[in-house]
Parts: structure tokens; sequence; C-alpha cells
């Protein structure tokens, strides 16, 4: 169902600042950047071109204003190439899921572990 870690989100104050901090300061490379709304956007840093794994900057006052709670620690997105499978899957082995998600950026899903955690999980091919 999961074939690998996909990306870790970091909410940051403010997503230029945080941008040149990994990108100019940490020596990262730009993955992925796309505006979602006015003055917001979906930015993904990681160590090179070639690796899966990144960052999500993602602007903390946006989820705060949607999600407090969100912010208290970093989101895990988990990767899988076949999102309705998976979907499929874990609704079958009794996991708490929420409606899938299909945005321009991707399809994804929110579940929860046995403690409540959230966690992300979007189809990347």
């Amino acid at each position: 169902m999961i074939n690998k870690i996909g990306k870790v989100t970091v909410y940051v104050n403010d997503q230029e600042e945080a941008k040149d901090f990994w990108l100019n300061k940490v020596g990262f490379v730009l993955k992925f950047e796309q505006e979602m709304a006015p003055g917001m956007a979906w930015i993904e840093v990681g160590p090179s071109e070639e690796e899966f794994t990144t960052l999500v900057l993602y602007s903390k006052p946006a989820m705060e204003q949607h999600n407090p709670s969100a912010v208290a620690h970093p989101s895990i997105l988990f990767s899988t190439t076949d999102i309705e499978s998976a979907y499929e899957k874990m609704q079958q082995n009794g996991v708490e899921v929420e409606e899938m998600q299909r945005m321009p950026y991707g399809t994804m899903f929110s579940f929860k572990d046995q403690d409540g955690n959230s966690y992300l999980l979007r189809e990347d091919k």
C-alpha cells in the first residue's frame, strides 16, 4: 500500500524566508513550487534532484487559521502509486480514512493511526 515516505511538512512563518534558508544555507534544491492561493504556495525542497522525499514548507499562519492543532508537529505525507487501491485496502482493514481529495497538485486522503494521529497518503506516479 505505502511505497515511501513522500513528504514531511514543516510549518513556517514566512515561506520565502524558509525557502531561502533551505536553498541557500543548507544547500537543498527547489523540487516544486506552485501558488495555492494569493500569498501562499506549495513549496517542496530536497537534498538533491534525485531524492524522492521532500520537505514541504507550508504556511504556518494559513494552517493556524484552518487547523490550529496541526502545527504542533510536522505532518508526514506517505506516497503510493495506486491511491484508489490503498484507500480501499485501508477501509477494509478498519483504518479511519477521510474523504479522497483531488487537487491540481495531487490526489490524496488523510488517515488516522490507533492514537488518532493524522497522516496523509498521496499518489505519486
